[in-house]
């Protein structure tokens, strides 16, 4: 059975499907989409009034992040500066929260 999980962004749907009843992951998919779309900053801002002279000085800041963001990142591109170093992703598994729950045999 397959249920299906719809928020409404914007004039965007937001569509999240639950399958086989696991909706701990179908949560943790949604959150992700919506940090993406900036949902939670908007959320967060417009949490109490913004002054327009506070609005014209957040969206000038927020320009200025965008084009220096696009020059650094054509700047890589271009070779002019070396990109940044990632880190290496840890491959280790980590121990399951209750071993006794998860798929090991009973103790007896």
């Amino acid at each position: 059975m397959c249920s299906l999980l719809q928020f409404e962004v914007r004039s965007n749907a937001l569509q999240v499907f639950v399958r086989d009843n696991n909706v701990d992951q179908a949560l943790r998919i949604l959150k992700k989409k919506m940090q993406r779309e900036g949902l939670f900053r908007e959320v967060r801002r417009k949490r109490f009034y913004e002054k327009p002279s506070e609005k014209a000085t957040r969206e000038k800041a927020d320009a200025i992040r965008r084009i220096r963001k696009l020059v650094r990142k054509q700047a890589i591109r271009d070779g002019l500066i070396a990109a940044p170093v990632r880190k290496p992703i840890d491959k280790v598994r980590r121990p399951a929260p209750f071993p006794s729950a998860v798929g090991s045999p009973p103790k007896g």
